[in-house]
């Protein structure tokens, strides 16, 4: 086998959204992995899998940035360039609430469709977005969100999958998030993706009222409980995403590893013998770097505003 630049450097397809539809048609299920770098991706195509995830949550967690929506759009797109350029396999990309408004979303898809994305993810929040498992969101009107999923239908220039996400279930209700998904799917979404339901029943029911490719969000310290793929594949979803699994447990390896070293001053331990492992906790990684600031920081800013409005107006 030759390895060199043809090895690093893979023929991907020329329409990665277009081999995306082709598993969501022809696959029972889509397993893809969390991935935030193109060492992880390489590894989860070379296990077989056969599309991955690029998450948010975990490529701002390997910037130690919160995932409030901080990251920007040309640190985006050169993370998508740097996982396509060594991988064949379809990538999904969650671009957040798209950048912006209508323009920006179409700007996000015409360069992450040039970075090699199969598919990009928008989401109803507004600025700043928070996990979607946690309190406190706030979302955009519906209407907003159909004009984002417009610009970015209208924006594509290949077969690059649109993929709405919902985040209603945990601010208006579940019957909320049924009504927007019809909605973003009227304006052109192909794939739907309910976030944070609660219940396998909650998906099942999803499933027989949104009529649509569907995704589903299996993460850790979460709302949604542990449900496995074949229990999301007979629920009905076509594409099962773990978007922080891997990083939280690197992260919990790299713990593992410095504080060996610390403690015994050698890594032969780690080398000769089986080490157990544990991973690194959402609350464990936001303590690491300083989540609460960023929010009380913004918090704050509020007031500050509110307060001088308030004062200008009497």
């Amino acid at each position: 086998m030759q390895y060199g630049l043809a090895f690093l450097y893979k023929n991907r397809p020329d329409d990665p959204g277009a081999e995306l539809r082709r598993l969501i048609r022809e696959e029972e299920i889509i397993v893809a992995p969390g991935v935030f770098s193109p060492s992880t991706a390489l590894l989860a195509e070379s296990m077989g899998y056969r599309a991955a995830y690029l998450s948010g949550a975990a490529l701002t967690g390997l910037l130690a940035m919160p995932d409030l929506g901080l990251i920007t759009l040309t640190e985006l797109a050169a993370a998508t360039r740097y996982i396509t350029r060594v991988t064949s396999i379809p990538l999904i990309v969650d671009a957040d609430t798209g950048f912006g408004e209508t323009i920006n979303v179409q700007r996000a898809v015409r360069d992450l469709e040039e970075a090699g994305a199969a598919a990009i993810q928008i989401e109803d929040q507004v600025l700043p977005k928070k996990c979607g498992h946690l309190k406190g969101k706030k979302l955009v009107p519906p209407e907003d969100m159909v004009k984002k999923i417009i610009a970015a239908v209208e924006a594509r220039r290949k077969e690059t999958v649109i993929i709405a996400r919902t985040d209603a279930r945990g601010v208006e209700g579940f019957e909320s998030a049924v009504e927007r998904a019809k909605m973003y799917l009227e304006a052109g979404a192909d794939v739907i993706f309910p976030e944070a339901l609660t219940s396998l029943e909650e998906f099942k029911r999803f499933a027989r009222e949104v009529r649509a490719p569907l995704l589903a969000n299996m993460t850790e310290y979460g709302r949604t409980p542990f449900i496995t793929v074949d229990e999301f594949k007979e629920a009905g979803y076509k594409i099962v995403i773990f978007p922080v699994t891997a990083f939280r447990l690197a992260m919990g390896a790299v713990r593992k590893a410095y504080e060996t070293i610390l403690r015994a001053g050698t890594q032969k331990d780690l080398v000769d013998k089986p080490v157990e492992i544990k991973m690194m906790s959402r609350w464990e990684f936001y303590s690491l770097i300083g989540y609460n600031a960023y929010e009380e920081a913004d918090k704050n800013i509020a007031e500050k505003a509110e307060e001088l409005i308030e004062r200008m107006r009497t």
